[in-house]
């Protein structure tokens, strides 16, 4: 551990997901290899190693839900459980030669901008070294929420989230609590119920959910997506461009989701006979508010003799009994969260401190804003993958990752023209407009008007979270770095000074 003391790198990666990987894929392929991916646990993967409870799968289809540099033909399910995309990352890391640059248990815990050096400054649970540039790919589906409900430490039997799933606890013959019905649970409900005694469901909002288009791919298809490459992407095309033409829908013309709105509640009705249920189950908001879901197994799950519905959230613990917020009281040996992450309050947040000593948690206070997506003002040379303004609630995150990558790698490029020991730092300015930009077009989005509570708003009531557009504009707006939109800092003895960022604003 002493030599890497004062380790100097390029680029310091933060995470090992699917925006940490591709991060250090881009990098090598552009001819950069002083890099480090540092990652707190002891094997790649994020989201997808984490979420290892029973029927975890993604709700993209799986050739969409890859990278466009690293196909793979081989996916078995139209829609493809966790182990394969685990295992599919872990293919990426090594055809790609990654290994030799992750530390593995190597969590961040603080990243300071030391504005003398013009470098960054990290302490980790190996060691410290000093970077560049600093690519937060942490993700905001790594850090599990868990709310604060009166008695629950005195809770005596098993408590775990989903994302940190206690595979050593059985749960057959239990009286299981499953508290929330997001994308999660509804995997969950389905996979356990026919094993344990008791699944109480706490539903403080239903959601709406179609059905899953899933199948298993055909040896044929494996055949012909490995011989001809073109039909795989082909196909891996079409599910692209389905998907962008959905998007005027939930941005500009929420109405016309009334038809997608009917199919899901005919999909309940189909599984779910008992008017009682289906009343409990059928939502007060317009489709596509909160994300859709997919599923073709959890209506069916619900409508069994040993699951029951509380149409009401978890108010507090009493010993062994869960009561609701309606009152409803029941005894139970297991609770099981399924209350998703610190999304708009990320805490990798809290670890980075800027230009001005303050935390980048400390300046998102009010609210979550970055420059495309990835530059906050005050955090020179510091690009967030997944940040502001980028998720999607319909297509496939990879996508948006990608574009986040061509970003990087031009600011890189801009950092190599400009010469020296250089920073770039997000103009508040350009922050603000871009923030106020998406903001105004969020007014007429679905998420904004469709009269729902999701986890894609802050504490004040703003989408900081989904991207108001289709992937294809987002890819366009961060094809590369505009110069006017930031400070380009330089050192000389003695002090750091700008460089031409006055000259460049004024001619914007």
């Amino acid at each position: 551990m002493a030599e890497r003391e004062h380790e100097h790198v390029r680029v310091a990666v933060i995470g090992s997901g699917f925006g940490g990987l591709g991060a250090a894929v881009r990098l090598r392929r552009q001819g950069i290899t002083d890099f480090v991916v540092l990652e707190r646990a002891d094997s790649v993967g994020g989201t997808w190693r984490d979420n290892s409870y029973p029927g975890c799968a993604c709700d993209v289809p799986s050739h969409l839900y890859s990278f466009s540099f690293a196909p793979n033909p081989e996916w078995p399910r139209n829609f493809s459980g966790q182990p394969h995309i685990r295992a599919y990352l872990e293919k990426v890391t090594d055809t790609f030669g990654l290994r030799p640059h992750i530390r593995f248990n190597a969590e961040v815990r603080s990243a300071r901008w030391n504005t003398d050096e013009l470098y960054w400054e990290i302490e980790t649970a190996q060691g410290a070294l000093t970077a560049d540039m600093v690519v937060s790919a942490t993700g905001p589906l790594s850090d599990p929420q868990i709310p604060d409900v009166p008695g629950l430490d005195g809770f005596q039997g098993k408590v775990f989230h989903s994302a940190r799933w206690d595979h050593d606890y059985d749960l057959r013959g239990k009286r299981v609590a499953m508290i929330g019905t997001g994308a999660s649970a509804i995997q969950i409900v389905p996979a356990i119920q026919p094993t344990v005694d008791k699944l109480t469901v706490f539903q403080r909002t239903p959601p709406w959910v179609m059905p899953r288009a899933d199948r298993k791919i055909t040896r044929a298809e494996h055949w012909l997506h490995t011989k001809v490459p073109a039909t795989r992407a082909l196909r891996r095309q079409l599910l692209w461009s389905i998907r962008e033409l959905q998007v005027s829908a939930f941005t500009k013309r929420p109405k016309e989701l009334g038809l997608v709105q009917a199919l899901a509640k005919a999909h309940m009705h189909r599984a779910v006979k008992d008017p009682a249920l289906r009343a409990r189950l059928t939502p007060d908001y317009t489709i596509g508010c909160k994300r859709i879901l997919l599923s073709n197994s959890y209506y069916p799950a619900l409508a069994q003799p040993n699951v029951d519905v509380v149409a009401s959230g978890l108010k507090e613990v009493r010993g062994n009994t869960l009561v609701a917020t309606d009152g409803t009281e029941t005894e139970v040996d297991a609770i099981i969260f399924g209350t998703g992450f610190h999304v708009t309050d990320m805490p990798i947040a809290e670890r980075v401190t800027g230009a001005h000593g303050t935390t980048l948690a400390e300046e998102w206070k009010d609210g979550m804003e970055a420059l495309r997506g990835s530059s906050a003002a005050g955090f020179p040379n510091f690009l967030t993958i997944i940040g502001p303004n980028t998720g999607l609630g319909n297509s496939s995150m990879i996508l948006i990752i990608e574009a986040q990558l061509n970003y990087m790698i031009d600011y890189l490029r801009q950092l190599d023209v400009l010469g020296g020991r250089i920073a770039l730092d997000a103009r508040p300015s350009a922050v603000h407009a871009w923030s106020a930009a998406i903001q105004q077009r969020m007014e007429r989005t679905v998420w904004k008007t469709g009269g729902c509570d999701s986890w894609y708003l802050d504490a004040n009531g703003r989408n900081t979270t989904v991207w108001p557009g289709t992937t294809a504009e987002f890819r366009k707006v961060t094809r590369q770095v505009d110069l006017a939109e930031y400070e380009v800092l330089r050192t000389q003895p003695g002090k750091v000074t700008e460089d031409a960022g006055t000259t460049v604003e004024a001619v914007a």
